[in-house]
């Protein structure tokens, strides 16, 4: 492997990081970690995984509460040259038993308190390794891990070698790996940090959770790549955001903090003194949100567009006018088409199929090659699947999702999945599920659902059923029993009349 071709996503960060006793990290209970904290943990846990029998690429599955010690976990993985797998807490043992027997890792971490039931399915899927992490840090990883060094020589990677596996669920029903490499991170991440001024003094409030693109990757590759640091909560607390935001200076979130902070009588200017910059994603940000938002702190949130295969593809400016509804500009080095359904460029203001192509796309599809082609178009453009369309100027609005994925709190629920497991119930002809706007959420799942003739089934009992085999954010918060579902010439669902007809309706 030629030196100009090695890259490592901790060797990059590391390059960044100011005196290792600058802090890094403070928790919402007032503890503060150390850049020697991330230096050393992470080497000790590296190492650790080594003695283990893991190799470069193996694999790391990883569910796990929010700590500052899943932070050093993450960020071992990949300075070893190992592949980060992180997953949904909220995953039950029936979806994990999925990833797990297609991501095929070499070890699995988890809760304590899920070890023995985990034990036994890792087993089952061939997974020989396992260790425990909890909330508070403790567990049998940190356990062994302190007992090595805290030196460790970061892999040198290649910049096309896997870093992270993803998984994004198809509307086949079958979840997806998304293959991200170093080069994909460093190189998205390295203009996010340009783009939107991160430095030295800047400190982020992270509120995201660590299993997904955004809180993960986005949130704290911008602080580690530009040497800032964290306010790091356990998870979203409207108090505890609005007591941390005097002490940070950016704040990334999804539309529903947004929401939650403006509903806060007592939320306004003076929380926001030192703040520089809010951003948002994840979500579709409502133009009422941005407004609203505006006038009570005189800041506009700055409004971008990404997605799990890509990182981040556009962004609004951090100088210059950000405008609601809209995702602004492609990030330098990105290319952003908006074609028709042979892949010719539409006139502008056309809508048509957001197709993107740059260093930030995913390398393809775990283990699916047919699939990684079928998304791509032969000059080598990502097909994101995303409806949009570009002003006059250049500012691009995401209007709708050709695959009907929701996005509720800012994460994505595919119907086909829900759809799948309610069609299984006795009671059930068919179901469509589909998304719902709500003031706090962004949108809900909700479920229609047609039963067989003289069955009765009640929404509780759906849910019931529903909630003992998919994360909780996925189980419908609406439930509508009808005679039939309205259906087109060609027999397809009409998830747009649905969508209307409901949108008032909702629980």
């Amino acid at each position: 492997m030629s030196s100009e071709n090695q890259l490592n996503l901790y060797s990059s960060f590391r390059s960044h990081f100011p005196e290792l006793d600058t802090v890094l990290l403070t928790t919402d209970t007032g503890i503060s970690y150390t850049y020697e904290d991330a230096e050393h943990c992470s080497a000790q846990i590296a190492n650790y995984l080594i003695e283990m029998g893991l190799k470069r690429g193996d694999r790391v599955s990883a569910q796990v509460s929010k700590s500052p010690q899943a932070l050093w976990l993450y960020l071992a993985v990949v300075r070893a040259g190992m592949v980060f797998h992180p997953l949904n807490t909220a995953y039950t043992d029936e979806e994990l038993r999925f990833f797990l027997q297609d991501a095929a890792p070499a070890m699995l971490v988890c809760d304590s308190g899920r070890s023995g039931t985990l034990q036994m399915l890792s087993q089952s899927v061939g997974v020989t390794c396992l260790s425990t992490l909890d909330a508070d840090g403790g567990g049998t990883l940190m356990q062994h891990a302190q007992l090595c060094s805290v030196r460790f020589e970061s892999a040198a990677t290649n910049a096309a070698d896997l870093a992270a596996l993803v998984y994004s669920s198809g509307t086949t029903g079958r979840p997806k790996g998304i293959m991200l490499s170093h080069g994909n991170l460093v190189e998205n991440i390295a203009v996010l940090v340009d783009y939107w001024g991160f430095d030295k003094g800047d400190c982020l409030l992270h509120a995201l959770p660590i299993f997904h693109v955004h809180g993960l990757f986005v949130a704290i590759g911008c602080v580690l790549m530009s040497g800032g640091s964290l306010r790091w909560l356990q998870s979203f607390d409207v108090n505890t955001v609005m007591h941390s935001l005097p002490y940070s200076t950016v704040m990334m979130g999804v539309p529903t903090y947004y929401t939650r902070l403006l509903a806060e009588p007592d939320f306004n200017v003076r929380q926001c003194d030192l703040i520089r910059l809010f951003v948002s994603g994840s979500a579709p940000l409502l133009a009422d949100t941005f407004v609203e938002f505006e006038q009570r702190t005189g800041h506009r949130i700055l409004e971008r567009y990404g997605m799990t295969e890509t990182g981040m593809n556009t962004s609004n400016p951090l100088l210059g006018e950000r405008r609601a509804g809209t995702v602004g500009f492609p990030l330098p080095g990105v290319e952003v088409r908006i074609c028709g359904a042979d892949n010719g460029g539409l006139d502008a203001k056309s809508v048509g199929g957001l197709q993107v192509r740059g260093p930030n796309v995913f390398s393809g599809y775990w283990n699916m090659p047919g699939k990684t082609a079928e998304d791509f178009t032969p000059d080598g453009f990502f097909i994101t699947g995303d409806q949009a369309h570009m002003d006059a100027e250049g500012y691009i609005s995401i209007v709708g999702r050709s695959k009907d994925m929701v996005i509720s709190g800012g994460l994505n629920v595919y119907p086909k999945e829900v759809e799948l497991l309610i069609n299984e119930l006795f009671e059930v002809k068919e179901s469509a599920v589909i998304g719902l706007p709500d003031a706090d959420f962004g949108e809900i799942v909700a479920a229609v659902v047609v039963l067989v003739d003289d069955a009765t089934l009640s929404e509780e009992q759906v849910r019931s059923a529903l909630k003992a085999r998919v994360a909780n954010f996925k189980v419908p918060k609406s439930i509508f029993f009808v005679e039939e579902l309205p259906r087109n010439a060609m027999g397809k669902v009409q998830k747009d009349t649905l969508r209307k007809e409901y949108g008032s309706k909702a629980s």
